[in-house]
């Protein structure tokens, strides 16, 4: 197999795999109940869409780091739906 088409399938790869695992960030805690949880919620996915954009501006040739940094976004996006969820037991 050539360096170019190995380096080529690789890269698919990759793509697939960081699509897979950076799924876009749910905003679903009601801002009539917790307005600063569901604003950070919404800051969360905004900066989700704009690493998306940077994927599309660079060909998705960022070292896998905006990759890493969407699916630390969703991670994060978890971790204040249940900041929600724990105000609402309270």
């Amino acid at each position: 197999m050539s360096n170019s088409l190995f380096r080529s399938i690789a890269v698919i790869g990759c793509l697939a795999a960081s699509l897979a695992c950076a799924q876009e960030p749910l905003q679903n805690i009601d801002p009539e109940r917790h307005g600063n949880l569901a604003t950070a919620q919404k800051l969360v996915r905004e900066a989700f869409d704009r690493l998306t954009d940077a994927q599309d501006a660079n060909n998705y040739d960022l070292g896998g780091h905006a990759g890493k940094a969407k699916e630390l976004l969703r991670q994060a996006n978890e971790e204040i739906k249940l900041a929600a969820e724990s105000a609402n037991r309270k």
